[in-house]
Parts: C-alpha cells; structure tokens; sequence
C-alpha cells in the first residue's frame, strides 16, 4: 500500500513539471526582447537560410572550374554481329565470310573533362554567385534592423498602453471620488440632485474607457510575443519605463551616414555587379571553348574477373567548340542583361531618394515629439492643481460640478498627451537609428 502511494506521487511530481515549467514567468527587458527576437523570429531566421543557400551556390559556382570525373557501365542486351567477306587467296575459290564481334556485352567506363577556357563564362558566373552572397547578408542585416525596430516599437508600445490603463483608472478613481463626495453632499442638502446624476454618468462612461484601455494592454502583449516568436500562452512580465533622453540630432550627418551604412544602397550595388557579371556570361556565349576530355574502358563478352577475360583502352581529346549561328540569342542576352543594369540604377536613384525621405521624416517627427513633451510636462503640473482647486471650490459652494468635470477631462488629456508625445520620441529616435542604417549593438 505504502508503495502504491509513493509510485502515486512520483507520478503526480512528473506529471506536474512541465505544467510548472510551462506556466514559468518570463522577464522581459528590451534587451531581452531583442535578443529573444534574433534567435526566434522567424521571419530573421528564414533570412539567416537564405544567406546558406547562396553560399551553396557559391560553392557550386566555384565546382565549374574544376574537371568533372564519371563512371559508367554498360550491359549489351543484344547486338547485331558485323559480316565481312574476304576474297579467296586461291584462284577461282569462293570468298570467306566471317563474323566479327565489335561490342562487348559488359563494359566500364571512367570519363572525365577539364575546361580549359570559356571565354570568360566561369569566371562571371563565380563573381555572380559572389555578390549574391555579399547581397544576401546585406539582405539579413536589414532584416535584423528591422526585427529590432519592430520589437522596440512593439515593447513600447506594450509600456504606453500600460501607462494609459494607469491613466484611465485615474480618471476614473477620480470621477468616483468626486460621486463619493456628491452623493455626502446631496444627503445633507448641499449638493443637487442634477449634480449628482452628473457625477454618476461620468463613472459610468469612464468604466468602457478603462475596459478597452486593458484590452489594448492584452493586444499590445500579444503583439510583443509574435514578435518575439513567444507562445501566445507564455505568461510574461515586462518590465521598464519610458524615459526622455535628449539627443542632439543633425540632419546633415544622419542623411551622410543613412548613405553610407544602409544595407538596402549595398544590396542595389551589389545586384548592379551582377547584372554586369551577367553582360559578360552572355557575351561569352558567342565565343569559343576549349576543353580536355579523357575516356578510360574495360571491356569483355564474359563477366568475370579472369586476367585475359578484359581489354581496356583510352582516349584523350583536346575539344574546340566554335558557335557560328545561334539565332542571335547572344545579342538578345546582353541586351537584357544591359537593361537590367538600368533597371538597378534607377532603382538605387528611387531607393537614395526614399531614405533621404525616411530620414528627414524621422527628424522632424523627433523634433516635434520632443517639443511636445517639454511642453506637457508643465502642463500637467498645471492640471493637477486645477483639479485641487476644483474640488476644493466646489465643496465650498464656488464651483460646479461641470467646473471639477472639465478640470478632471483636463488632467487626463495632458496625462495622454504626455504619453503619447513620449511614445513617439522614443519610436522616432528608434526609426532614426532604422533610417541610418544604425544596428542595436552600434546603438548601445
């Protein structure tokens, strides 16, 4: 019995530490979450696989150069013996005919071929497969830019909709204080019947703000968790706060680095070089090739491994392949390819003008977010004491309940205002470090 019991409970500990490990709190930080997000996003990690299948293709570019080597064998299922007639050595004798056998049932063969020039065709092709690879990390660099913008909007975006859940359960601890202190009021004859049903219907509407303010708050985590490539169900605790940190920002030497270091402009180059990388492979389809080709054979009519049961012999050929006429299928190739080249350059031209935009907006968007901010934090000094002073004045006859209403509206409009204006300088600081080209590890 005593056994049972104790098998009973191991059991239940086993059973219960995944479910303990499952429901395991996580901590998140930004670092944290960026760091999370480089190793499980998996829109980063499908860039990361790109960047290994070009470096296959590099690979196979570069195996061109080297000779290929092939084993074959053969079997003779039938065959059709050859009959030469041979005239007789003896006057006025009949010719002999006889059957000769020039195939052998079983044979095995090694081949192989060296190109020795292609006219430039290889060469182009390794290069290509070269800027492809330097393209795709380039691709995987603004990937984790990207990834890392995305989580910081995100993870501040999760601490904004925190704070407002604060600020609407404010609004609405107010709006209850005050129906508190009205309906004490109306009970001793002080305060009016309409002041107290007024005092009501600004609690009840307040109660749909602070619901979808939570809701927000759940949306807003969710969204971080994706982000992250988290478990939707992964209980997390996000912890930080949203802080103002001057920066001095020049448009000047953002739009000269946002030049410099964006990997998109490197991405453009480098598909421009392949484009004329691609010039040249066409061209080189219009020129001769030389190559070596050797061939080594066994071969015999039985299958078996006796000395004198197998002949062999071999071949080496020096090839000369001349085009002459290919239906102008190389001028049209390098007339493509030449249009490809200007199709990239127009792009880069698109593309330079698109980051001086991205650049300039995020300026702008910073520098008006910054004013913003500096503005509200006065002003919400400002409105706390008018909401002192209103409830003050009205529970000394000097004011109404509209006056302490507007006050209260007042507060918390300059709460959000603060926090929205916030919000947006810290995303727009991290969209200037987007624009610029600027990676999380040069940020920190």
């Amino acid at each position: 019995m005593k056994k049972t019991v104790a098998m009973m409970i191991a059991w239940l500990v086993l059973a219960a530490g995944p479910l303990a490990h499952a429901q395991e709190r996580l901590t998140l930080t930004l670092e944290k979450s960026i760091s999370l997000a480089l190793s499980q996003n998996p829109f980063y990690l499908a860039s990361q696989d790109r960047v290994e299948a070009s470096q296959s293709r590099l690979r196979q570019a570069a195996a061109q150069f080297f000779p290929s080597l092939n084993a074959s064998a053969q079997q003779n299922l039938d065959e059709k013996v050859f009959i030469l007639e041979f005239p007789s050595f003896i006057p006025g004798g009949r010719p002999q005919r006889v059957a000769i056998d020039f195939t052998k049932d079983y044979q095995f063969s090694f081949s192989f071929t060296l190109p020795l020039f292609t006219g430039g065709r290889l060469t182009a092709g390794y290069k290509q497969a070269r800027y492809n690879l330097f393209s795709t990390q380039e691709s995987v660099r603004q990937t984790s830019q990207e990834t890392v913008f995305n989580v910081k909007r995100g993870y501040y975006g999760y601490l904004l909709a925190r704070k407002l859940v604060e600020v609407s359960e404010e609004a609405l601890s107010l709006a209850e204080k005050l129906s508190r202190n009205v309906r004490n009021m109306y009970e001793v004859g002080i305060a009016s019947r309409l002041d107290l049903l007024r005092a009501e219907v600004r609690v009840a509407n307040l109660k749909p703000s602070v619901l979808q303010a939570r809701n927000n708050l759940a949306v807003a985590e969710l969204n971080l968790k994706t982000l992250l490539g988290l478990d939707l169900a992964q209980p997390v605790e996000i912890i930080g706060e949203m802080t103002y940190t001057p920066a001095e920002i020049s448009l000047e030497e953002s739009l000269a680095k946002a030049l410099t270091n964006r990997p998109e402009l490197s991405q453009v180059n480098y598909q421009k070089k392949m484009a004329q990388e691609m010039v040249k492979i066409a061209r080189a389809a219009g020129l001769p090739t030389v190559a070596v080709a050797g061939n080594y054979s066994y071969w015999a009519d039985l299958f078996n491994f006796k000395k004198d049961n197998w002949q062999s012999f071999y071949s080496f050929n020096l090839v000369l392949n001349i085009p002459i006429f290919n239906g102008f299928s190389t001028s049209a190739r390098v007339a493509e390819s030449e249009a490809m080249i200007r199709e990239v350059e127009h792009t880069e031209k698109g593309l330079i003008d698109r980051i001086k935009f991205e650049v300039e907006s995020a300026v702008l968007t910073l520098n008006q977010a910054r004013e913003s901010l500096l503005s509200q934090e006065k002003n919400i000094e400002q409105a706390l004491e008018s909401v002192r002073v209103a409830e003050l004045n009205y529970t000394e006859g000097l004011a109404t309940i509209l006056d302490v209403d507007s006050a209260q509206v007042a507060l918390s409009e300059a709460r959000i205002n603060y926090l929205q204006a916030l919000y947006e300088y810290t995303v727009s600081l991290a969209q200037l470090e987007r624009a610029v080209g600027q990676g999380w590890k040069e940020s920190e």
